[in-house]
């Protein structure tokens, strides 16, 4: 899911503010919500990859302008509807105007995440890729969930470490698949990137899981 939740950042929004000395909760609500998605995530109700992406899928106007708990309560409250623990007339009645939940997930997210790993063939127990391997990120759209920042796809790296399986945020976050496969530390020269605007000694290192990488030819 394209949007302004990109895991690799957007421009054009000014400069971040930082707050000297912030404190982590600058309202008691705030740590009522914190509490309770620690209470929600005992209960397994989702995953942490289905509360990111009922996140992301909040209005983007409201998400830019929400602070940092307010999008936690959102999504958490999405969620609870969604799954029938909460009733939406209980939250609009308590809100004037109505309380605004993100919006429903496309739906071909859950057949896009299967897509993806039907085309890699992916096998937790055999990296298909070693160090040294020259890798091209798969220039995929996904309309629900991923951890593959914008800004890499389509573009060729190389494979500087292999780590153990984990779960595949893209799946976890639209079913209850935990599917495993190899994850890849992959350095991309600046250039590669951003092209010779860039310094040419500089490179970005990303994470990333098998399923979002190709074999160059």
């Amino acid at each position: 899911m394209n949007g302004i939740h990109d895991l690799g950042g957007m421009d054009g929004f000014g400069r971040v503010v930082v707050e000297a000395a912030e404190p982590v909760f600058h309202q008691p609500w705030e740590r009522r919500v914190f509490g309770m998605l620690a209470a929600v995530a005992f209960t397994r109700l989702t995953s942490a990859h289905g509360y990111r992406h009922a996140v992301e899928r909040m209005d983007p106007e409201h998400y830019l302008r929400a602070p940092y708990y307010e999008r936690m309560m959102t999504g958490l409250a999405t969620l609870l509807v969604e799954r029938g623990k909460l009733d939406r007339a209980t939250l609009d009645a308590r809100v004037p105007g109505g309380f605004p939940l993100a919006q429903p997930a496309h739906p071909n997210a859950t057949s896009d995440a299967e897509e993806i790993v039907a085309d890699t063939r992916t096998s937790e127990a055999s990296p298909r890729f070693r160090v040294g391997d020259t890798v091209r990120v798969r220039d995929v759209q996904p309309r629900g969930h991923t951890r593959c920042p914008r800004y890499v796809r389509g573009h060729r790296g190389v494979v500087v470490r292999i780590d153990r399986p984990f779960t595949l945020p893209d799946l976890a976050a639209h079913t209850d698949r935990d599917h495993r496969e190899p994850t890849y530390g992959v350095r991309f020269s600046a250039t590669e990137l951003w092209s010779a605007s860039a310094a040419t000694r500089d490179a970005v290192y990303v994470d990333l899981w098998e399923s979002y990488l190709e074999a160059t030819r």
